[in-house]
């Protein structure tokens, strides 16, 4: 598969997921082991301190650990994922960058550094995740 079936894949996949388009979420990068997915902030997605909620944070990171792991399987889903608050996000736009880590036959660990971006386009890492993406056949083993 090229890398534009791959990114096209992706953003079918994406367009599919009714969550994801409600949030507006974005698949910038989709390649084989690798996504990045980003999401433009609006003032429902704060808390009380004016920063994003963590759940925002922590669909962003799922999402992006799985299509990560995904990529190897064809589809995935979450086995588990954990997410650490590393620096509270500000800026306009959250990023989310996953990688596989490590892969067997069935399943494959992936790493997410989530950024927050400013204006001027610098990134702050806010966030980072790790979790286990399974490969849907798993799932009925």
């Amino acid at each position: 598969m090229t890398p534009q079936d791959m990114q096209t894949l992706g953003e079918r996949v994406l367009a599919a997921q009714p969550f994801s388009r409600f949030l507006g979420a974005r698949l910038d990068r989709f390649v084989k082991g690798e996504a990045q997915l980003s999401l433009a902030l609006r003032p429902e997605f704060l808390q009380q301190h004016g920063r994003p909620h963590g759940g925002i944070l922590s669909y962003l990171a799922d999402n992006a650990l799985t299509f990560a792991g995904g990529s190897l399987y064809g589809d995935g889903l979450t086995l588990e994922f954990k997410i650490n608050y590393t620096k509270a996000a500000k800026g306009d736009i959250l990023v989310a960058r996953a990688r596989v880590e490590s892969s067997g036959r069935q399943a494959a660990v992936c790493r997410c550094d989530l950024f927050s971006v400013a204006e001027d386009g610098s990134e702050t890492l806010c966030a980072v995740a790790q979790g286990t993406i399974m490969a849907p056949a798993a799932a009925t083993d």
